[in-house]
């Protein structure tokens, strides 16, 4: 999960606490094992991993977050707390702070693995690596395309060095270029027949499709939910593709912020205001947990952040934009389930018109989802390209 730059500064040495970092290596390889996460189509991933571990591409300084906010994890005082960081099959490491929020991580072992075996790499492809970070993906592409035949862009000259110093300690080839991903083509022209994005983007930089040849590949974190694996077209003319999971990454340093998750931020939208609308729903809210229709959701409303609360009367369903509108789907004082929304648009409304539509879907998963771009518009699309279709956002031109 690392955004447009991010990075690190550490080494591959040091103590471990308890039975040290072996123990925590081969926990990850056997609870990947136990939970069908070594993609099966891609047998090399596990050697890689066992050859690359990530704690060498790690800082000194990892961040948990307390509940509150996000405090230090440091090698050198809590070796054992720094393993565990890192090796969380579902969880990302974060690795730097940016105002107190997360600006960098390395992220989820099993999404890395499940996005790595969607770019179906082969040796001999030639990559580009769209956001080094601490430089693992940029290792572990490296490690199956072949010497030189990765380079990788990091907007940040400092965090740049040391993904090459990771790199060049690990014996890999795999060059490392100062640039923003996002705004520009591959670091030294042509073009590659992979891209491996590790930055959530909204809508596809077309630079991207450029950089791609005729039938290659590109993955990348679609927004605030999922990654899409994306099929360039012979001549070039567009890109499509299925979605291939379920994950959070964090966004490019250059995009609009993305709207924060969690009881807090929907707190700081809602501000205090009594709801302007409130109605008796005929369905549970909990209904909203599942996470295909979530999906779903973030495919018609990709604007609204859901969170999930406990309350006394049972779980109760956060929404809001980022902005002026919120929503809340809880059990009401005689234990009927209401929709509370206030702001200038009603977001409850937008949701359960999602859900509706999911619904008549025939509540399909989220792999049921696709995108497609072309160099003038992107949608997505639910079945096939010609199902049922929701616009994406263009881009803002280069140079904004």
């Amino acid at each position: 999960m690392s955004s447009n730059g991010d990075g690190g500064d550490g080494d591959g040495g040091g103590s471990n606490g308890g039975d040290g970092l072996a123990g925590h290596r081969a926990r990850l390889d056997a609870e990947m094992e136990r939970c069908g996460q070594w993609p099966a189509d891609s047998p090399w991933l596990r050697e890689a991993f066992a050859a690359l571990p990530r704690d060498r591409f790690a800082p000194q300084r990892l961040w948990r977050w307390d509940g509150w906010a996000y405090v230090p994890v440091d090698r050198a005082a809590d070796p054992d707390g720094w393993a565990a960081e890192l090796y969380g099959v579902s969880s990302a490491a974060v690795t730097q702070l940016t105002g107190g929020l997360p600006s960098s991580s390395l992220s989820a072992p099993g999404a890395v693995a499940d996005m790595l075996d969607s770019l179906r790499l082969e040796p001999g492809h030639r990559v580009w690596d769209v956001g080094t970070g601490q430089g693992w993906t940029a290792a572990l592409s490296a490690w199956r395309a072949g010497p030189s035949l990765v380079v990788s862009s990091e907007v940040d000259e400092r965090l740049a060095g040391f993904a090459r110093e990771r790199l060049a300690a690990a014996g890999l080839d795999a060059e490392v270029r100062t640039g923003d991903a996002t705004r520009g083509g591959v670091p030294g022209g042509g073009q590659v027949d992979r891209l491996h994005a590790t930055y959530a983007v909204e809508s596809v930089p077309w630079s991207w499709v450029e950089a791609v040849r005729p039938g290659g590949r590109i993955v990348y974190p679609w927004g605030r939910l999922g990654y899409v694996a994306l099929t360039v077209a012979d001549g070039g003319a567009g890109a499509r593709g299925w979605v291939h999971g379920l994950a959070q990454f964090m966004g490019d340093r250059h995009a609009p912020a993305q709207a924060t998750d969690g009881p807090a931020a929907h707190a700081a939208v809602r501000a205090g205001a009594d709801p302007q609308v409130r109605r008796v729903l005929d369905r549970d809210p909990a209904g909203l947990e599942d996470w295909d229709l979530r999906f779903a959701v973030r495919v018609a409303v990709p604007d609204a952040v859901l969170t999930t609360e406990q309350g006394p009367e049972g779980p109760a369903v956060l929404v809001h934009d980022g902005a002026l509108s919120w929503a809340e789907f809880r059990a009401g004082a005689d234990g009927r389930p209401v929709l509370l929304q206030g702001g200038p648009r009603r977001i409850g409304d937008e949701v359960m018109a999602a859900w509706d539509q999911w619904e008549r879907l025939g509540r399909p998963e989220l792999y049921d989802y696709g995108v497609t771009v072309t160099p003038d518009a992107q949608w997505a699309w639910h079945g096939s390209p010609d199902g049922p279709r929701w616009p994406i956002a263009q881009p803002a031109p280069a140079g904004r």
